[in-house]
């Protein structure tokens, strides 16, 4: 069994309060202040906080303290590159290889989406949408790949970017899951990889052009990590409409 230190406890309630948006990106927390605030001394913090660091949660700054940090276009274009190859060839997998109930389950989260898109109910929203792609990974079996994915969301959800409410709504971002979870159902691999790319990068460009205030064209940056992408049996077709 795996013995759970008071760093990892400090670390998991951070990066919850991170997350959540409890610490709004920008602001500046001292070590001491973290400590007492978690009833803790302050050495797993100084621990907790390098892991933070290192995944791109905060800035540590000498003799200041700890920086929540915000968001650039090239943490957007890094982050996004990175989902791109790891989770179009995971919904293709995912396509040939879930089972009736796990599609069921990943159905079941899309019809979550849509009920609190309906209900304007953004936090559990963007729980079911976390918990839809993450289902999509795991049909793989590999929990190291679900972490890096939830990661890679954290590293910008966590420092409020966000697409709904500013570029899209709730609604409009539940019927780009749709034609991704109906390929996983109809075990089209092919599909299901081409309109995951599609949402994904749909999100990125949406994502650069708030944070960099200019049109980005997503497609063009996208275009040239499609031949690293490993699709079984993907042709070389472009991609679907995202307009």
């Amino acid at each position: 069994m795996t013995r759970t230190t008071t760093a990892d406890r400090v670390f998991a309630s951070l990066r919850e309060s991170i997350v959540t948006g409890e610490f709004p990106a920008g602001s500046l927390h001292s070590i001491y202040r973290l400590a007492d605030l978690l009833e803790v001394s302050r050495t797993p913090v100084r621990e907790a906080v390098l892991r933070l660091a290192d995944i791109g949660l905060v800035t540590i700054e000498r003799n200041r303290g700890v920086r929540i940090r915000g968001v650039t276009v090239d943490d957007v274009r890094a982050v996004f590159e990175l989902r791109l190859m790891l989770e179009v060839p995971a919904a293709a997998l995912a396509a040939a290889r879930a089972d009736a109930p796990t599609v069921a389950a990943i159905s079941a989260e899309l019809e979550h989406m849509r009920a609190h898109a309906a209900a304007d109910d953004e936090p559990r929203f963007t729980e079911h949408d976390r918990a839809l792609h993450q289902s999509i990974a795991g049909v793989l079996g590999n929990a190291r790949l679900q972490a890096e994915i939830a990661t890679l969301r954290d590293s910008i959800q966590s420092r409020g970017a966000s697409t709904i409410r500013r570029s899209r709504g709730m609604v409009e971002l539940a019927a780009e899951h749709a034609p991704i979870v109906e390929a996983i159902a109809l075990r089209d691999p092919e599909a299901a990889a081409a309109h995951m790319e599609a949402h994904l990068v749909r999100t990125a460009t949406l994502l650069m052009e708030q944070v960099g205030g200019a049109t980005v064209d997503g497609r063009q940056w996208s275009a040239s990590l499609r031949d690293h992408l490993y699709v079984p049996g993907r042709s070389a077709t472009p991609l679907p409409s995202t307009q």
